[in-house]
């Protein structure tokens, strides 16, 4: 039998493949990439048809000098690095580290599997090929696309805003996408609406029914304010509240289609409150192998970086085969649950599904640590899910007449739980009403009391790690491998910062983010970006050549940057003078800008290093001490308002507080675009500026 050497990117997978081989293999990792282009140039012949340049990272050498001992005395080497174009690069840059493509007495092939299993190893190497060129095209044009904006870009940052900031192809986006929203945020002007409800009982039922307004008889009629809630609450003295229609009907909840990265990143962000970062950590885990009590080294999970829905034959029939078995014929699914297909979506792997579905959540749950447990519970009840039955609800629609005017309500009632006998979701849960007794027509019901209240229509939420994934996957920015340190790098650059789960603009995003939008309009057009990561998927499935897509790109990238240099280079920016005396050496502070924000510095740096926070006051008395009020931040750089004598006062607010008082309760109001609001959230209140 020859010598075989499989060499993988990561030592977590060898010792789960090497049980998998016989004694003829030996497995050995790269530990990653193992060239790459240097950090200290673009590393880009721009001159020469734009040759990457590449050389060795550091300390990989010594993985180098041991891979080359493996590979002389094997007869076959199988370069199975992961199964998408990062592996399919990291393949070929090992055969030109190691020179395997000059070795004509060796065999050398690329093999890749979408799970590590004995059956999907052992099949790998059944079907050994050549390494995938377009694949390895499409990598380098990412990779020098990525790099000819860092490193052409990031110099102006720095001299525009006086630190070491730095663009990304792909983050850049991701900002704007943030940045765009906190302006839908800040811009929004809330309208004032009312609910009226009217709490009704059947005869002889203590259950009490939920109706709300509908309109009159000449269709639906919005609520709009106080007068014209009085209106309708004269119009609806005396009534007879009268059962006008009652339709009974079914409603199907299909089930959920098979988790993707992306999906997989928005759900545990929800469910489980994990970054996207520690979802893709963990779930890099579950794919490479984890030690289960009785099997040993076990892949858990497929691979991880996938856009696809769509399930092996064989996942599938043991799954319809599990779920009939342990569920009943009943809740095995007819058909397949598939997703819409998309130009955007890539169909080159497998959706992130166990890699075996008799290995269920209780069987691994001890030898699991905590997290772990729960991701592959969340993949495992998701992926069994998409092979069920629909749920179905028995549904009842009512249509309540009062004079002129119509109230409806409805209820819901889950008669066959299909596949939320394992899988339920936030929005699954029942109606609150539950008809008793049959109400027909021409029913009588009668009136308990009515309720109504008064609201604000709300501002459009601030982007999560969740939601941002699933917009940046709608629009076409980036791929599954991007989304996660994509958000990681934002955040890292103290560009955006997270609260409670919210991305929120910091004060040096808004300025690195206004600094792209003016000189680099392509670079962060959400339009452009998608093309180009479409024209990369080309590239990669053959269809463009990857210098082509460089050569358009290099041409237009110049022409701005070089605008933009001479426009920086002609505008000085000079530091804003302040009333604040250096207590040091008596000269008037300036503002300057840190990672946090804004700060006091002595101009005499470096003689006098004099520093201390800035305190930007807005003209308003504190409500609680009637000293000033100043903008400040947290440590992750949202604003926020609070009183200059802290800490002995506490006062705080997220809006800006105005000098006005609420004529009702008497609180602090704050502004809100062209509105004042009561700071008091039980009160209400609102009135134009």
């Amino acid at each position: 039998m020859a010598n075989c050497l499989v060499i993988v990117e990561s030592p977590a997978k060898v010792k789960t493949i090497k049980k998998f081989l016989g004694t003829n293999y030996e497995v050995d990792a790269s530990n990653g990439h193992v060239r790459d282009l240097p950090k200290s140039q673009m590393g880009i012949d721009v001159e020469n048809d734009f040759d990457p340049k590449y050389i060795t990272i550091r300390g990989k050498g010594d993985i180098l000098a041991k891979l080359r001992k493996e590979v002389k005395k094997a007869d076959k080497i199988y370069l199975a690095t992961d199964p998408d174009r990062e592996g399919e690069a990291i393949s070929w840059h090992l055969l030109k580290a190691l020179k395997l493509d000059e070795l004509k007495e060796k065999q050398v092939f690329r093999i890749s599997f979408n799970e590590i299993t004995k059956n999907a190893v052992k099949a790998s190497l059944k079907t050994p090929r050549a390494i995938d060129m377009n694949l390895v095209d499409a990598q380098q044009a990412r990779r020098v696309l990525d790099r000819m904006v860092g490193y052409m870009i990031s110099p102006l940052l720095w001299a525009k805003v006086k630190r070491g900031l730095s663009a990304g192809r792909v983050q850049s986006v991701a900002l704007r996408l943030i940045s765009d929203r906190e302006e839908e945020i800040n811009a929004f002007i809330p309208e004032e609406y009312w609910n009226l409800d009217a709490q009704l009982k059947q005869d002889g039922s203590k259950k009490m029914l939920t109706a709300k307004f509908y309109g009159d008889k000449s269709g639906k009629l919005p609520i709009r304010n106080k007068k014209e809630l009085d209106v309708i609450l004269k119009g609806l003295e005396n009534q007879t509240y009268e059962v006008e229609e009652v339709k009974n009907g079914e409603r199907v909840k299909k089930a959920p289609i098979p988790f993707t990265t992306s999906t997989l990143q928005q759900e545990a962000s929800k469910v489980l409150n994990f970054s996207t970062q520690k979802t893709m950590r963990l779930a890099q885990q579950l794919y490479e192998g984890v030690e289960i009590a009785g099997h040993g080294t076990v892949g858990l999970i497929t691979y991880l970086r996938t856009d696809s829905t769509r399930i092996a034959e064989e996942a599938d029939t043991a799954a319809r085969e599990y779920i009939g078995k342990q569920y009943g014929s009943q809740y095995v699914a007819v058909g397949e649950q598939s997703k819409k297909t998309n130009a955007k979506i890539q169909d080159a792997h497998e959706a992130i599904r166990p890699t075996d579905i008799a290995l269920t959540p209780v069987m691994v749950k001890e030898s699991l640590q905590r997290d772990l447990f729960r991701l592959y519970q969340l993949i495992w009840k998701r992926f069994a899910a998409s092979r069920m039955q629909p749920a179905v609800y028995q549904t009842t629609s009512v249509k309540v007449g009062a004079g002129e005017y119509t109230f409806t309500l409805s209820a819901s009632k889950l008669s066959f739980d299909g596949f939320m006998s394992v899988y339920v979701q936030e929005d699954d849960k029942e109606d609150a009403n539950v008809l008793l007794g049959n109400l027909e027509k021409g029913s009588i019901l009668k009136l308990e009391t009515l309720e109504h209240g008064q609201h604000f229509t709300q501002p459009p939420a601030h982007f999560t790690e969740a939601s941002l994934v699933k917009a940046m996957e709608e629009q076409g920015i980036g791929r599954p491998s991007t989304y996660a340190p994509t958000i990681t790098t934002i955040i890292a650059r103290r560009y955006v910062a997270k609260e409670n789960k919210n991305l929120y603009v910091t004060e040096l995003g808004e300025v690195v983010n206004s600094m792209m939008k003016q000189s680099f309009p392509s670079i962060v057009d959400i339009t452009f970006t998608a093309n180009l990561e479409y024209l990369l998927d080309k590239v990669g499935d053959g269809s463009v050549q990857w210098k082509t897509v460089v050569k358009n790109f290099y041409p237009d990238l110049k022409e701005a940057v070089d605008k933009a240099l001479v426009e920086l280079e002609s505008v000085t920016i000079a530091d804003e003078v302040t009333e604040e005396v250096c207590e040091l050496c008596g000269r008037n502070m300036v503002i300057k800008y840190g990672p946090h924000g804004k700060f006091l510095a002595c101009p005499g740096f470096p003689e006098c290093k004099n520093t201390k926070p800035y305190l930007e006051k807005v003209g308003v008395p504190c409500p609680k001490c009637g000293k000033e009020v100043v903008i400040k931040k947290t440590k992750k750089g949202r604003v926020f308002y609070g009183c200059e004598a802290n800490p002995d006062c506490d006062f705080m607010s997220w809006q800006k507080p105005s000098t006005q008082k609420c004529p009702k309760c008497g609180a602090y109001m704050v502004e809100k675009g062209n509105k004042l609001l009561c700071s008091n959230e039980q009160c209400g209140f609102s009135t134009d500026k």
